[in-house]
């Protein structure tokens, strides 16, 4: 049995999550310059043992899709090629930004940790995987 990765995808950083083996529990794996993801990818994902990619979905509030669509779009068609193998599903990411500002807020992190928007993507990349788990 192979693991999940979510990826909460921005133009700048990518946030990584990761199941455990039994795919019951969401980790926060790591936040990859957006550049460099499949340098990364290439390496993890065998290594790893991952069947599953979820990407994050931004939606807007009347469910259409975000202008930051555009940009994921062809990161989608570009992380199929580089792996056939792998099931690449989407999942809704409303919101996941301010949960894990709120997620931080709630462990006690002080003001300037707070502020690191690498953090945040890995958070919003493991609320986003923590989601998904709910709905398999």
């Amino acid at each position: 049995m192979g693991k999940i990765l979510a990826i909460d995808y921005g133009e700048k950083r990518i946030g990584l999550a990761v199941t455990d083996d039994m795919k019951m529990i969401a980790f926060g794996l790591s936040t990859i310059a957006t550049p460099e993801i499949f340098e990364y990818l290439a390496d993890y994902i065998p290594n790893e043992n991952v069947d599953t990619i979820v990407v994050g979905e931004p939606k807007q509030m009347d469910n259409t899709a975000s202008e930051s669509e555009v940009h994921i779009a062809p990161f989608l068609v570009k992380l199929a090629g580089k792996f056939p193998k792998v099931a690449i599903k989407r999942h809704d990411e409303r919101f996941t930004s301010k949960m894990a500002f709120q997620t931080m807020l709630d462990s006690g992190l002080k003001k300037k940790q707070r502020k690191n928007k690498a953090l945040i993507d890995e958070i919003s990349a493991t609320i986003i995987l923590q989601d998904f788990l709910k709905t398999v």
